[in-house]
């Protein structure tokens, strides 16, 4: 089993990215280093929030919880789903 996590930008969210994408990227690149999170990436054209698949419902949180897009206001909402991956 997988945990998603999903972003959605606040209202303002978008105009705030450019100035924490370094940081938020540098967060991204420890964590995939880790082996706890397998993907991640905008979603929406443009983008209207981002999908993280992790390892562990523990690793999604921690990522969340000190990822400068949640600290500085690009993201409004956060959400976490357990997701039964199949592969065909």
């Amino acid at each position: 089993m997988k945990v998603l996590m999903f972003y959605e930008l606040a209202e303002d969210g978008l105009k705030r990215v450019p100035v924490h994408m370094a940081n938020h990227l540098a967060r991204v690149r420890e964590f995939h280093g880790r082996g706890v999170m397998l993907m991640a990436g905008p979603y929406g054209v443009p983008p209207v929030g981002a999908l993280g698949v992790f390892t562990s419902r523990a690793a999604a949180e921690e990522f969340a919880r000190d990822d400068p897009f949640m600290l500085n206001g690009v993201v409004g909402r956060c959400t976490f789903h357990e997701w039964n991956e199949h592969l065909a």
